[in-house]
């Protein structure tokens, strides 16, 4: 699978699990999130270890690549916050709707504006290339992070 499709199947995995929240009782979001944050953890840590620094590397993408990053690290924040609150806190819903609304900002800007100068940019063997090191990357890190507990 090449890098876009391995990436846009993530995106695919992560609104699953948004459009589950959208449709289910406040009592289930919880376990959701837990979902949620797994795979948010594992997708930003391949894109900033292995396809960021790639993509950094091209003019054209450098400014897309920075603004990723910090979405990222926005990202990160709220994951972290909601993970600490409370079962019956008043800020989860809250929270976990901004969360929702900010990686589907970054979704789109990604698969709406970067991953097409990327497919310009490069060839489809490259592309098969990156594709397979976040993949190997992708299950190095989930060894890692279910033997850490997800922390």
């Amino acid at each position: 699978m090449n890098a876009i499709e391995l990436l846009k199947a993530d995106h695919d995995k992560v609104e699953l699990l948004f459009q589950k929240v959208k449709a289910t009782d406040e009592g289930e979001h919880k376990a959701l999130f837990e979902q949620i944050r797994e795979e948010l953890e594992v997708h930003t840590h391949i894109e900033e270890t292995v396809f960021y620094p790639r993509m950094k590397d091209e003019e054209e993408l450098e400014d897309l690549v920075l603004e990723g990053i910090e979405e990222h690290h926005q990202v990160k924040m709220f994951l972290r916050e909601l993970s600490a609150l409370a079962d019956d806190s008043e800020k989860f819903e809250p929270k976990l709707k901004v969360l929702i609304e900010d990686v589907t900002h970054h979704v789109q800007e990604e698969e709406g504006e970067m991953f097409p100068l990327i497919e310009e940019l490069f060839n489809e063997a490259a592309l098969d290339a990156l594709g397979e090191e976040l993949e190997k990357e992708k299950q190095k890190f989930k060894k890692t992070y279910s033997a850490s507990g997800g922390k």
